[in-house]
């Protein structure tokens, strides 16, 4: 067991960062809302999912070499203005003069796609990166960077055209698996952890506790964090922080993490107070996307102030990765929080719907036949994947026995995946005990 102590991980939700730079409420669960999603990050929806696209989920990382996520200088990212989607009119273009003063200039470098010639007219397909004006990893939209970049230094941060505002209490009655939905930064690896604790120890996510506060009828809530070294740490300390989080006011939906009971806001509040904690500040508006990618095993530890324990698939097997799943669980369940995280690109991403660079929590184990299965979530709360190596109803089928109501039906997020296919499509997994 190495400690992985350089891991970017987190992909953006593109359900929540859409509603966000459209203004407006979309179905995550109805099929339609995927054209809406390609219209708005001008990207299809089967290349959303892997870091070779360069799709805008990624924004400010770059795929290395070994197949993992590592973050670009801020000076690599450009910021398109609000006229630069506009292509040159190229219907009375005759000449090779008439595309330069179209603004395409073409050289002996240009690298061609495709060539034929056909009645004595060749028809070319030239490569012209220099023409793409949409959005990618290190291409934004200006609406989109003030979402997902820091604008500033100022403690008190807001992002563009947003609110900060109290609109529900930190939690209804118990603490649940499903109520930690990503938002529109790519710190799914935080959010994975949170959700892996609140399965496996929800006694951690504690009440409201009301300090003295120094502004009157302030509510605030304390919520420790532990240091385990490395980036996105700081020293162990309680954090305080008021309800307030960031809203959209055109559509009135929260922006960044969110629960699936729109009364509660305890997840948002942990995301506030994560980034209130890295960044060490005292502002009761800390800037969110400073909590965009990082470590997911090392975030649970953080919460719990357990050891943390990566398992890299590449050495093992699916039954070794199967034990070691088992091995932390009690009647199928897990009982130390675990997740489990995917290379930055993989051939079959889009096509079975598992997102790259991205975390997962895992419930527990399931034995269906002689197929071995995980059970995962991901923090979107939707996109579970489908195909021969998933299977729909597990949890239906085991949860009178030894589980709270869960069901791969209802979704959540929540999905079986078969031992092998994990190895294969995850690059490891992690638990803290």
């Amino acid at each position: 067991m190495k400690k992985e102590p350089n891991l970017y991980i987190g992909a953006i939700n593109p359900f929540a960062l859409t509603e966000v730079l459209t203004g407006r409420m979309i179905d995550w669960n109805k099929r339609e809302s995927v054209e809406v999603i390609e219209d708005t990050l001008e990207t299809e929806y089967s290349e959303l999912f892997d870091m070779k696209y360069n799709s805008p989920l990624f924004a400010g990382l770059r795929l290395t070499d070994n197949n993992t996520a590592e973050p670009v200088d801020n000076s690599e990212i450009s910021i398109r203005g609000d006229n630069d989607t506009e292509t040159p009119d190229l219907s009375n273009i005759k000449t090779i003069g008439g595309l330069k003063k179209a603004g395409i200039n073409i050289t002996k470098e240009t690298k061609i796609q495709s060539a034929f010639l056909s009645r004595g007219i060749l028809n070319l397909r030239l490569d012209l990166p220099e023409m793409d004006k949409t959005l990618s990893k290190t291409r934004l939209s200006s609406m989109m960077a003030s979402i997902v970049m820091s604008t500033g230094s100022s403690d008190e941060w807001t992002p563009e055209n947003c609110v900060w505002k109290d609109t529900g209490d930190f939690f209804k009655a118990i603490t649940e698996y499903t109520d930690p939905i990503q938002g529109a930064i790519g710190n799914s690896y935080f959010i994975a952890a949170l959700s892996a604790v609140a399965w496996a120890s929800p006694h951690l996510i504690i009440h409201r506790n009301r300090a003295n506060a120094s502004v009157e009828t302030s509510r605030m809530n304390v919520i420790p964090f532990y240091s385990k070294g490395g980036k996105k740490d700081a020293p162990a300390r309680k954090v305080e922080v008021s309800d307030k989080t960031i809203f959209k006011p055109s559509n009135n939906l929260p922006v960044y993490c969110r629960s699936s009971d729109s009364a509660e806001i305890f997840p948002a509040l942990y995301e506030k107070a994560f980034a209130k904690w890295i960044l060490q500040t005292n502002s009761d508006k800390p800037d969110i996307t400073k909590t965009a990618y990082g470590d997911p095993v090392k975030a649970m530890a953080q919460l719990n102030n357990k050891t943390p324990h990566y398992y890299y698939t590449d050495s093992r097997t699916g039954d070794d990765l199967y034990s070691i799943v088992r091995s932390n669980s009690m009647s199928y369940k897990t009982i130390h929080p675990m997740v489990a995280w995917t290379y930055g690109s993989n051939n079959d991403y889009s096509g079975i719907n598992i997102v790259g660079n991205h975390a997962y929590s895992v419930l527990g184990w399931a034995l269906k036949g002689i197929k071995k299965y995980f059970i995962l979530r991901n923090p979107w709360g939707v996109s579970e994947p489908s195909g021969l190596n998933t299977y729909q109803g597990v949890l239906t089928y085991l949860d009178k026995s030894f589980w709270m109501p869960v069901t791969t039906i209802e979704n959540h997020g929540v999905f079986a995946i078969e031992a092998n296919a994990f190895k294969n499509l995850f690059a490891g997994l992690g638990v803290a005990k």
